[in-house]
């Protein structure tokens, strides 16, 4: 069984936290307005690592926009370039990313991908409530960017 998927996100329209930390209320406004919204049978939101700016680096939380999302003033709504990722599941917070990276690598060179640099790892919590409470722990996607040879 194949433990890593390609997955592909087309161009579309993200609604953008800005870029902050937890704890210092951003991402917190954020996490409360979106998961205020319906449930639906995949999550909506990625978080990753932003560096793209010298004078502000730190989390930057997504969310898929939909024409008539209501989305408070504070928040953008942006163009999200999208592309083919690597996916694989994990322990939030407690899988080891060395490991999961070198058994994706190898899938990627058997067949016929390598890593795009090009734009940022994704993640995202996919636990519901009651898995979590079940499980004892949340289970994470992580989205590494490829592209074909």
């Amino acid at each position: 069984m194949e433990s890593v998927r390609i997955i592909e996100i087309p161009e579309c329209k993200m609604v953008s936290s800005g870029v902050g930390m937890f704890g210092d209320g951003t991402l917190e406004k954020f996490d409360e307005w979106f998961s205020a919204l319906p449930n639906s049978i995949y999550p909506k939101d990625f978080l990753y690592w932003d560096s793209s700016s010298e004078e502000k680096q730190g989390f930057h939380w997504l969310y898929l926009y939909e024409e008539g999302l209501n989305v408070p003033a504070e928040f953008d709504i942006i163009d999200f370039r999208g592309g083919l990722y690597a996916v694989a599941t994990g322990i939030d917070q407690q899988t080891d990313m060395d490991t999961m990276k070198a058994e994706i690598h190898a899938f990627l060179l058997q067949h016929g991908f390598c890593w795009d640099e090009t734009r940022p790892s994704l993640g995202h919590v996919i636990t519901s409530p009651i898995t979590r409470e079940t499980l004892g722990y949340d289970q994470m996607n992580y989205w590494f960017p490829i592209k074909a040879k």
